[in-house]
C-alpha cells in the first residue's frame, strides 16, 4: 500500500505508527494512490487543504490530519470530499489498520467493506478474482446488504474505474419508461419525446452499467435487454442507428433468480447470461462479529454529520445490537445508529435506551428467581429482605450504566419514572436496611 502525506513546506516529515504504511512524500496531483493524507499545520493551511480537496476529487481516499480541529472544521473537510479527519498520529495508525487497506500478503481492503468476517473476506476476495474482467456480474443478497457497496468496489477496482459510472433500479422505474431509460429514445418516439435521448447503456459506455433489483424487470423489457448483451450494440427507441458498446454490466437481486426463472418469472437464457461470476453477500446475522466495527463506523459518519464530538458505545448496547437479527441488515443498523446519536443528545456515550429499533432478539431477560434463597431456622424480615435485594440489583444496574438512570432503567427493564421512584424509597429505607 501506498500513503501519499502533502505537507506545508516548514513542516517535517511525520512517521505513521502503523507497520503497513510506507509513507510517501508528494508535491503534486499526480500518480497518487490508494490514501492521501492532508497535514493541516495551521489556520493558513486550511485554504490549502480545501483546494487540495478539490484538486484530488476521485484520485483516491483523502484524509485531513488536522490537530486543532473542531467539530465544525470536521464536518467541513467532510463536505468538501475527505473520508476521515483524523487528530493524531496514533489514530492514523489505529485507523489504517482496523481499515486494512492492505495486508502483509498485500491483500487489498476497502474501507467501504467494514469488517473482518470469513464471510467478508470471501466476498472481498471474489471481489479483487473478477474486478478487472469483462465479464457480467450477478451480485445475490437480502435487502440492506451492501449490493451497490459491493459493485461500486468492482467497478473502483477495475480496469474502467476511469469511465462512468451509471446506477438503475429497475423495480422503480415503470415498465412504460423502462425500455426507454435504458436504451434511450429518437424524438418523436412517443408521445412526449420532444427530443433525443441517450439512454442508460450509452451514458455508461467504456463505464460500468449497474442494474439494480434485476429481478423485477418486465419480461418483454428482459428480451431486449438479453439481444443488448448479446449484440453489445444498442438501438434507440423508434430509430435505426445501431450503437456500438463497450459497457460491463453488473446487476444485483434480493430475490433468487434461479427460482423466479422455474416460476417462469425471468428469462433462463437472460439469467445465464447475467451469471457469469456470481457474489453471494451474506446477511448481517451470518456476520455478528463485525457488527462493533459497522457501528463504530455509523457513529463516526453519523457525528460528523450531526456536527457533535464523537461518541461510544455502551457494551450493554453493543450486547443489544448483536443480538438482533437485523432483517434489514447493515441500511438497518446504519438508521439505528443514526437515531441513537439524535436521541443520546449532549451525553457521550450510546446506551441500549438509544436504540430506537423494534429488536426482534433483544436479550432474553430472566424472569425466573436469580438464586434460591434458603429461610433461616427462625425466620427473618420479608421486607427488610426483600428491600436489600432490590437495592442490590439496582446499585448494580447504576453501576454498569455509570449512572445514567435512563440505561440504568433499560438494564432492569423499567421505565425510568418507576427507577427514580424505586430509588427514593430505598433511600429513605436506608437506616432500616443498614441496621
Amino acid at each position: 500500500m501506498e500513503v501519499t502525506w502533502l505537507v506545508s513546506p516548514e513542516s517535517a516529515q511525520p512517521e505513521i505508527p502503523c507497520q503497513w504504511s510506507n509513507v510517501v512524500r508528494r508535491t503534486s496531483a499526480e500518480g497518487f494512490s490508494n490514501v492521501v493524507i492532508v497535514e493541516i499545520a495551521g489556520p493558513a493551511d486550511v485554504e490549502r487543504g480545501l483546494a487540495v480537496l478539490d484538486r484530488l476529487q476521485g484520485s483516491g481516499r483523502v484524509w485531513i490530519y488536522d490537530p486543532s480541529t473542531s467539530v465544525a472544521s470536521s464536518v467541513r473537510w467532510m463536505k468538501a470530499g475527505a473520508v476521515h479527519v483524523a487528530t493524531t498520529l496514533d489514530e492514523i495508525g489505529e485507523y489504517l489498520e482496523s481499515c486494512s487497506y492492505a495486508s502483509p500478503d498485500h491483500s487489498v481492503r476497502h474501507r467501504s467493506l467494514i469488517g473482518r468476517s470469513e464471510a467478508l473476506r470471501s466476498v472481498e476476495a471474489d471481489i479483487r478474482m473478477v474486478a478487472g474482467r469483462r465479464c457480467n456480474l450477478l451480485i445475490e443478497g437480502e435487502t440492506g446488504t451492501g449490493k451497490e457497496v459491493v459493485a461500486r468496489e468492482t467497478h473502483a477496482l477495475g480496469n474502467r474505474n476511469r469511465g462512468p459510472w451509471v446506477a438503475v433500479n429497475c423495480g422503480a422505474i415503470p415498465e412504460a419508461l423502462l425500455e426507454a431509460e435504458l436504451f434511450g429514445h429518437v424524438k418523436g418516439a412517443f408521445t412526449g419525446a420532444v427530443q433525443a435521448r441517450a439512454g442508460k447503456f450509452e451514458i455508461a459506455n467504456h463505464g460500468t452499467l449497474f442494474l439494480d433489483e434485476i429481478g423485477d424487470m418486465p419480461l418483454a423489457v428482459q428480451a431486449k435487454l438479453l439481444r443488448v448483451l448479446q449484440e453489445r450494440e444498442v438501438e434507440r427507441l423508434g430509430g435505426n442507428e445501431r450503437i456500438k458498446l463497450d459497457v460491463r454490466v453488473i446487476a444485483a437481486t434480493n430475490v433468487n433468480l434461479a427460482q423466479r426463472v422455474q416460476e417462469g418469472l425471468f428469462r433462463q437464457d437472460l439469467y445465464y447470461r447475467l451469471n457469469v461470476f456470481r457474489i453471494e453477500l451474506p446477511p448481517l446475522r451470518a456476520r455478528a462479529e463485525d457488527i462493533l466495527a459497522l457501528a463504530e463506523h455509523f457513529i463516526r459518519k453519523a457525528c460528523a454529520n450531526e456536527g457533535v464530538a464523537r461518541k461510544t458505545l455502551d457494551r450493554s448496547a453493543l450486547d443489544r445490537l448483536k443480538a438482533h437479527s437485523w432483517p434489514g441488515n447493515v441500511r438497518e443498523l446504519e438508521n439505528a445508529i443514526e437515531t441513537a446519536v439524535i436521541v443520546s443528545g449532549t451525553r457521550n456515550t450510546i446506551f441500549p435506551s438509544d436504540l430506537r429499533v423494534h429488536l426482534s432478539a433483544a436479550p432474553a431477560r430472566i424472569n425466573k428467581p436469580i438464586a434460591d434463597v434458603e429461610l433461616p431456622p427462625h425466620g427473618l424480615d420479608y421486607q427488610a429482605a426483600l428491600e436489600h435485594f432490590e437495592n442490590n440489583l439496582l446499585t448494580q444496574a447504576l453501576t454498569r450504566a455509570r449512572g445514567n438512570k435512563t440505561a440504568a432503567a433499560d438494564l432492569l427493564g423499567l421505565k425510568r419514572t418507576t427507577l427514580a421512584a424505586k430509588m427514593r424509597v430505598l433511600e429513605s429505607r436506608l437506616p432500616l436496611l443498614v441496621a
